[in-house]
């Protein structure tokens, strides 16, 4: 991918923002270099327009924050549960004894 391109997206694109060292060299990580792949499929081989690919990774970064929400929700709820067990298997136990 020419740099050119890369420095374009990044200006339209404002997940994409990778970190730059003190010499001012951008430094990707990994989480960057998969939203190039991802922008990249979605231009070339979905053809998508950039507004096209822009609404689709905003629709699919809300997704997949409502699933870490509703992962955590559900860890809340288990422990929850987990907590209301031992009291109760404690209070049977007061009971049978």
């Amino acid at each position: 991918m020419p740099s050119y391109v890369l420095r374009y997206w990044e200006s339209e694109f404002k997940l994409l923002r990778p970190k730059k060292n003190p010499a001012g060299q951008r430094l990707y990580r990994r989480r960057d270099l998969e939203l190039v792949q991802r922008i990249k499929a979605l231009l070339y081989e979905e053809r998508l327009t950039l507004e096209g690919a822009k609404k689709r990774l905003l629709a699919e970064s809300r997704r997949s924050t409502e699933q870490l929400d509703l992962g955590m929700r559900e860890a809340a709820y288990a422990d929850a549960l987990r907590r209301v067990r031992e009291r109760l298997l404690a209070l049977r136990a007061r009971l049978t004894s």
